[in-house]
Formats: C-alpha cells, sequence, structure tokens
C-alpha cells in the first residue's frame, strides 16, 4: 500500500558467474535501490524504502550491462495499492511481456546460446508474456466466467520493443494509462506499454469462449507473444450469434 515500508533481501548464490541487483522503479532514491543492493556470488544485501507513489512499476535486475541480465528474464512487477485499495474485481492477473535474443532461430531446441549482437540491433527472436512461448496457453491459459470483472496488471519488461497490447473480441471498460492510478480512460481497445513501463486495464466478461492476448504487432504472435483467456458460462444470443443458418434458410427459399 501506499506509504508502506519496505524491506527487500536479495541474496546471490556463490555459484552465481555475475554479481546482481534489483532496480524497482517504485524506488525513490539512487538506482531505484540497485546501488544499495549489488551483490557479488555469495553476498546478501538488504533495501529498506517507502513506497510514496501509487502504481504498477517494473523491476529488474541493473548490474553489469542491465540490457543483458533483463533480456536473460531478471524482471517482473511491483503493484503499490492507493490508500484505500484499488476497486474491488473479481479475479487479479499478471502479465509481463519481455524478448528473449538467441543465436539460434524461432523454434529450434535444445539450449538456445544469448545473441548480444541481436539485442544491440533490437531483433529479439522471441517476444513473450510470463517468460516463455505458451505460458498463457494450454494448462497455463487465463481462466474467467461470464459475469467477472477482471483486472490486468500488465508490465513490459522491453529491453526494446514497446507493446501494443490488446484482447480479440474484447473491449476495456478502463484503463490506466502508464499505470498511474489517476482517472483512467473508458473504452479502449488497445493500449501501449512502453518498455520499462506497465499499465493496467479492467473489463466485465459478457460472453464465454476462448479471448485471445496479444500484442498486436501482429508479427510478434509467431515470436510467441500471445495468451489466451478461456471463459466459461451461459451464451447471450442477443450480444453475440451466427447468422449463417438464417441465410441458408432463406438461399433455400429463393431458390424454391
Amino acid at each position: 500500500m501506499q506509504g508502506d515500508k519496505v524491506v527487500l533481501t536479495l541474496h546471490n548464490e556463490d555459484t552465481s558467474s555475475h554479481s546482481h541487483s534489483i532496480d524497482l522503479h517504485a524506488v525513490t532514491g539512487p538506482g531505484g535501490g540497485a546501488v544499495i543492493t549489488e551483490v557479488e556470488p555469495g553476498e546478501t544485501r538488504t533495501l529498506s524504502f517507502t513506497a510514496k507513489q501509487p502504481g504498477l512499476y517494473i523491476y529488474h535486475c541493473a548490474s553489469g550491462n542491465a540490457a543483458t541480465h533483463i533480456a536473460n528474464g531478471m524482471y517482473g512487477l511491483i503493484l503499490v495499492e492507493p490508500v484505500g485499495g484499488l476497486p474491488k474485481v473479481d479475479k487479479e492477473f499478471y502479465i509481463v511481456q519481455g524478448e528473449l535474443f538467441t543465436r539460434g532461430s524461432i523454434g529450434a531446441t535444445g539450449f538456445q546460446a544469448f545473441s548480444p549482437q541481436k539485442m544491440i540491433d533490437e531483433r529479439p527472436e522471441y517476444i513473450v508474456f510470463n517468460g516463455r512461448t505458451g505460458a498463457l496457453t494450454r494448462s497455463g491459459a487465463l481462466t474467467a466466467k461470464v459475469g467477472d470483472k477482471i483486472r490486468l496488471f500488465i508490465g513490459n519488461a522491453g529491453v526494446s520493443k514497446i507493446s501494443s497490447f490488446h484482447i480479440i473480441g474484447e473491449i476495456f471498460d478502463a484503463v490506466y494509462p502508464e499505470a498511474a492510478t489517476s482517472t483512467p480512460l473508458k473504452n479502449v481497445q488497445t493500449t501501449l506499454v512502453p518498455a520499462g513501463g506497465a499499465t493496467m486495464v479492467e473489463f466485465s466478461i459478457d460472453y464465454p469462449g476462448n479471448y485471445i492476448l496479444v500484442d498486436h504487432a501482429l508479427t510478434r504472435i509467431d515470436r510467441g507473444a500471445w495468451g489466451v483467456l478461456t471463459v466459461t458460462g451461459p451464451k447471450n444470443p442477443e450480444l453475440y450469434k451466427s447468422l449463417v443458418e438464417k441465410q441458408h434458410s432463406n438461399t433455400r427459399h429463393h431458390e424454391e
């Protein structure tokens, strides 16, 4: 909550080959906490900070070449709720978009070595939700019921691409641009999430089925940037239905 004092301890295993740290975008102070939490292999450091401003914030490793550490998956989200909390919803989900730069091509099997050159050229081989391809599909799909009000906490670790977040078949009732907790925008189809930034979206589910979550730079689907929200419950034909059968019937009548 806004105003809380947060104590964070970071330990770096002695088997690690690199130093590490945490830069929390929610922290007010040098390096966002990275200056205090810089840990060599085998070391432990503790940071205390006050969560001054509400919002949804990226955190990431900031040691060495920070982009390299982020591109290897060292990132996440921290939520600071405003005093009194956010409005009540039925379900909340966290989604973070990230990029993987591999020397192998898309779909190559086995261990994939990191490609520093592709990172410098801003050419990620994969763009994924929650760390890997398929993380939000099949057994990892998000689930809800008709009538649920849903809030998504969406981050973009980057390190290079802006995300154009969209759910196919849904309109966001409310969008908090760049995760600011001020007055939200209404009735938004697609929202931008900058590299190193976040957003929050809210919507109610009115019809069952599978809804596809995407970065609407749609070629990124082939690189892994998609997921599924599976909704169960009764259908509402007044809201959504097929007219194919009626059209076929009219065609037969005309032929007769």
